[in-house]
């Protein structure tokens, strides 16, 4: 079995910034986290979900984008250097969330920092957004990495795909469909068109005739900091969307106690199974506990326990 660690919206802590730098959007991003956000978001309990995944020795790790706040120059170096301590860029997949697209910036001094997760196999490290869609072989499984995130007026939090990389999207996820792997297509945005409208994918209904037309798998994504699953039409059945909770929430936040998600992935006799294990914060903050088991078989939930 072949497993897969997801971890989304770490929102590791803002660093003080300069006045300068809180032009435009960025000010009431700043002023918002510190009123607000810093209390949802403890690095205790990102290095509690941390050193759970290092204990479970997972064959790979998706994080599915918003490392920072409001993409301040020092939030990508000290986000540079954590994931640097998380795994090497073999071990781990990036893509990028809406904060880390805060505002418009040079790739060099902010996602370029961590191309080398960004980048698909054999690729060098990414040097800007024409790199998406990406693509990562491990093993059985086929990691498609999607960009949803592009600078968005103050308070909203929408994403876009475009249409360019959903039609290479497409073709990618049909070329790997012939090779038989599992394809596990990662997206910082739900693609589903029941979100709200100031958070929503706007290209959702786009991506998902996409979806129907050349399948996957399984799709995860973060952005709403909730442990949730939802399905999508695809060629052979419901194709399972899910989400995972922010892995810093404090235990007191509204969106609970801090997750991960542990998925193993095996090829059954007519599908794939994929078993998605939840691991929450134990509340000693001390590594991690099971919250939940679900287990699809090609698409359609086999079990879940409590």
């Amino acid at each position: 079995m072949f497993t897969l660690a997801h971890l989304s919206d770490p929102h590791l802590p803002m660093p003080q910034a300069r006045v300068l730098d809180l032009l435009g959007k960025r000010a009431t991003g700043y002023f918002n986290w510190w009123r607000n956000r810093v209390a949802l978001h403890r690095p205790e309990a990102l290095a509690g979900i941390v050193a759970d995944i290092r204990a479970q020795k997972p064959d790979h790790i998706a994080l599915t984008g918003d490392l920072v706040n409001i993409s301040l120059p020092d939030e990508f170096a000290r986000a540079s250097g954590w994931l640097a301590a998380l795994g090497t860029p073999e071990e781990v997949t990036v893509i990028p969330g809406n904060h880390d697209v805060y505002v418009a910036t040079q790739w060099r001094e902010s996602l370029g920092q961590w191309g080398a997760y960004i980048a698909g196999d054999g690729r060098p490290p990414a040097a800007d957004f024409k790199v998406f869609p990406t693509l990562r072989r491990r093993g059985p499984v086929a990691l498609v990495g999607l960009n949803s995130g592009v600078p968005k007026p103050p308070l909203l939090a929408t994403g876009t795909l475009g249409e360019a990389q959903i039609a290479a999207a497409g073709k990618v996820l049909e070329d790997l469909g012939r090779e038989g792997l599992c394809r596990v297509v990662m997206i910082h945005h739900p693609p589903l068109t029941t979100e709200s409208r100031f958070k929503r994918l706007t290209d959702a209904a786009a991506f998902q005739a996409m979806i129907r037309r050349v399948g996957c798998e399984i799709v995860l994504h973060g952005h709403n900091h909730r442990s949730e699953i939802a399905r999508i039409a695809g060629p052979q059945g419901a194709i399972p969307v899910v989400g995972v909770t922010s892995a810093s929430a404090a235990p007191e936040s509204k969106y609970g106690r801090a997750r991960y998600h542990l998925i193993g992935i095996e090829r059954g006799t007519a599908a794939w199974r994929i078993t998605l294990d939840i691991r929450a914060l134990k509340a000693d903050g001390t590594g991690c506990e099971p919250d939940g088991r679900i287990v699809f078989n090609g698409g359609a939930p086999a079990a879940l326990a409590a």
